[in-house]
C-alpha cells in the first residue's frame, strides 16, 4: 500500500511514540476492506508498539479502524482509508494516542479534559479536502485527552448512501450525537467555544484585564503576521487579536509565488506564519472578532480602543487593522437557503461530492475559470457563467477550458435565481445580458467565484472607507484616524496577493513603531512605565 519512501518517514515518525497503541479494523470482503488490511500492515510493521486486531462486528461502517491505548475504546476512528490529505491525521493519531504530547498550551488541553458531557463526533471529509484534516485533528486530539469524546473520521466518496441519506453537500460536515454540527474549517478553539461557554467566559474576562498595548494588530493573516513580527522586533509590547489565525490563506489551495517559497499550500503556509510570530513576544488572542474601534484622546491617556464580540476590549497606543476579505456573495434567491446543500465556495474541497453529477460555476475570472477546469476531471458537466461580455480569465486558461469536452460556457449572462427541492440545489437560472431571454440549467451544485469584499463593515463611520468598502491608506498604510494604520487585502491597495500583504503588514508596523517614538507618552502612562 505505502511505497519504501513513505514507510520510511513513518518508521521515523512513529519512534516518538512511547506507549502501546492498539488497532481493531473492522472489515468485510470488499476491495477497499483489502486494502485498508495493507495500509494497516504497513503501520504495524512500521512500530513495535502497535498491534492490529480484526473483528467483525466493532462497527457498522466497513472498512474502518479505531485507534486506542490499551483497555480503551474511546480513541479516533477512521472509517475508510485515511490518506490523501487525511493520511497526517493518521500519524497524529497515532503518535497522540502513543503518548506524544501535541503541541497545545497546557490551558487548553485542561479544558478539553474538563468538559463535561458525552460528545460523539462523526466528520465527513474528502480525501481531496484541505480544510478537512485541521477539523479531523482537533477533534482526534479532543478524543485522546478525553474519554467521554468520540470521533470518526468518514470518507464521503466510500460512504456515499449515508452522504445521500444526511444531505451532506459540503465538507467537512461535523455531526455531534447524531445532530449536524458544523460545516467548513473550524480550529479547535472555535470548537471548544461552541461546545464550551463557559470557556468563552473566561477569555473575556482574562483579555479584559490585560494592560495596553504599544501595538495592538487586529488579523491574523499574512498581513498582520507581518505586522507582528515587525513590531515585536522592534522591543515593543505587541499584541494580535484575530478571529482565526491564517486568515483567508487557510482556505487556499496551492501557493506558488511567494517569492523564496517555490510551492506550498494555504493551511501549511498559515501555520509557518504562526510559528515565525510565536517565536517573538507576541500575545495572540485568538478566536476574537472585533466590533468597533474608538479612538481615546483624553488628557490622561493617548489610547485607542478595540471591543470585541466577546464583550471584552483591548487598548493600545497603536493599531494595525489587518482583516482580510471573505468571498463575496453573488445576493440572488437560493444563495443562502442552499449554502452547503449545493452551493458551494471551494472546488478544492467539494468537488469530489459532486462525482458525475451537472455543476455551474459562476464566474470568469482566473478563479472561475480554473474552477471549471478542475471540476471537470471529476464531475459529469460544468457550466461556467460570467456576467461581462467575454471571459477575463488569462488566455491560457481560457484555451484550456475551450478544449474540454464537457464544459460550456455562457457569457453576457446574469444569474437570477438558484432553485431547489428544500433540500438541496436542483438547477440555476440566468438571464442572457443581450436579448433578456431567461434560461434554466438543470444541476446539482453551483460554486461561485467573483471574489472577495473587505471585512470592514466594523469600521464604517469611524475609519475612512472607499466606495468598495476598501480602507483608505496612504503610502506608509496611515488611515483616517491617528495612530490607527492598515495592511492587506481590506486596504484599497491594488493587488491583494499574500505577498504584498505581508509587505505591507511590515511597513504598517515600520510606520506604526515612527508614530510611536514621535508621540509623546501620556503622563499616566510615563508614571506607570516608571513604577514599573
Amino acid at each position: 500500500m505505502l511505497d519504501a519512501s513513505t514507510k520510511a518517514q513513518l518508521k521515523s515518525y512513529l519512534e516518538r511514540a512511547t506507549q502501546p497503541i492498539e488497532i481493531v479494523a473492522s472489515l468485510d470482503d470488499s476491495k477497499a476492506s483489502g486494502d485498508l488490511q495493507s495500509l494497516l500492515r504497513d503501520i504495524s510493521d512500521s512500530s513495535a508498539r502497535i498491534s492490529v486486531t480484526e473483528s467483525r462486528t466493532d462497527s457498522h461502517r466497513k472498512p474502518s479502524f479505531s485507534v486506542n491505548r490499551p483497555g480503551e475504546n474511546h480513541g479516533p476512528r477512521f472509517a475508510g482509508l485515511p490518506l490523501g490529505h487525511e493520511f497526517t491525521s493518521l500519524i497524529l493519531a497515532l503518535l497522540q494516542t502513543g503518548g506524544y504530547p501535541p503541541k497545545i498550551e497546557e490551558a487548553v488541553l485542561q479544558q478539553i479534559r474538563a468538559l463535561d458531557g458525552d460528545f460523539e463526533f462523526e466528520i465527513y471529509v474528502s480525501l481531496t479536502c484541505h480544510s478537512c484534516p485541521d477539523v479531523v485533528q482537533a477533534l482526534n486530539l479532543m478524543a485522546v485527552q478525553n474519554p467521554r469524546i468520540k470521533n470518526t473520521m468518514i470518507d464521503g466518496a466510500l460512504f456515499q448512501e449515508e452522504v445521500k441519506e444526511r444531505q451532506i453537500m459540503a465538507v467537512p460536515t461535523v455531526f455531534l450525537n447524531g445532530t449536524e454540527f458544523s460545516q467548513g474549517r473550524m480550529s479547535l478553539e472555535e470548537i471548544l467555544a461552541k461546545i464550551d461557554t463557559s470557556g468563552v467566559e473566561r477569555e473575556a474576562r482574562k483579555i479584559a484585564a490585560k494592560e495596553p498595548f504599544d501595538v495592538l494588530i487586529v488579523g491574523g493573516g499574512p498581513a498582520g503576521a507581518a505586522a507582528a513580527v515587525y513590531a515585536a522586533r522592534k522591543g515593543i509590547r505587541t499584541g494580535v487579536a484575530s478571529e482565526r489565525f491564517g486568515g483567508q490563506v487557510l482556505d487556499t489551495l496551492g501557493i506558488e509565488n511567494f517569492v523564496s517559497v517555490k510551492k506550498t499550500e494555504g493551511p501549511q503556509f498559515a501555520v509557518a506564519l504562526e510559528q515565525h510570530v510565536r517565536d517573538y513576544e507576541v500575545d495572540i488572542m485568538n478566536m476574537q472578532r472585533a466590533t468597533k474601534l474608538t479612538p481615546q484622546t483624553g488628557p490622561a491617556q493617548n489610547l485607542i480602543e478595540i471591543q470585541l464580540e466577546s464583550g471584552a476590549s483591548l487598548k493600545a497606543r497603536s493599531v494595525i487593522i489587518t482583516t482580510g476579505a471573505r468571498w463575496r456573495n453573488i445576493n440572488v434567491p437560493g444563495e443562502h437557503e442552499y449554502k452547503n446543500k449545493g452551493v458551494a465556495y471551494c472546488p478544492h474541497c467539494d468537488g469530489p461530492l459532486f462525482k458525475g453529477k451537472r455543476v455551474a460555476v459562476i464566474g470568469g475570472g482566473n478563479s472561475g475559470v480554473e474552477a471549471a477546469i478542475d471540476l471537470a476531471g471529476i464531475v459529469g458537466h460544468v457550466t461556467l457563467i460570467e456576467f461581462d461580455i467575454a471571459l477575463r480569465a488569462d488566455a491560457v486558461l481560457q484555451r484550456k477550458l475551450h478544449s474540454l469536452s464537457n464544459v460550456t460556457v455562457f457569457a453576457n449572462a446574469q444569474t437570477t435565481e438558484i432553485t431547489g427541492d428544500s433540500q438541496k440545489v436542483n438547477g440555476l437560472v440566468y438571464k442572457n445580458r443581450a436579448t433578456g431571454e431567461i434560461n434554466k440549467v438543470a444541476l446539482e451544485g453551483v460554486f461561485i467565484q467573483i471574489g472577495l469584499i473587505p471585512n470592514t463593515d466594523w469600521l464604517k463611520g469611524t475609519v475612512e472607507l472607499s466606495k468598495h468598502g476598501e480602507i483608505v491608506v496612504d503610502a506608509r498604510g496611515q488611515t483616517s484616524v491617528p495612530g490607527v494604520f492598515a495592511a492587506g487585502d481590506a486596504t484599497t491597495v491594488p493587488f491583494k496577493q499574500i505577498i504584498i500583504a505581508a509587505g505591507d503588514g511590515a511597513k504598517a508596523a515600520l510606520s506604526a513603531f515612527d508614530h510611536l517614538i514621535r508621540t509623546p507618552i501620556a503622563v499616566a502612562e510615563m508614571e506607570t512605565s516608571l513604577a514599573a
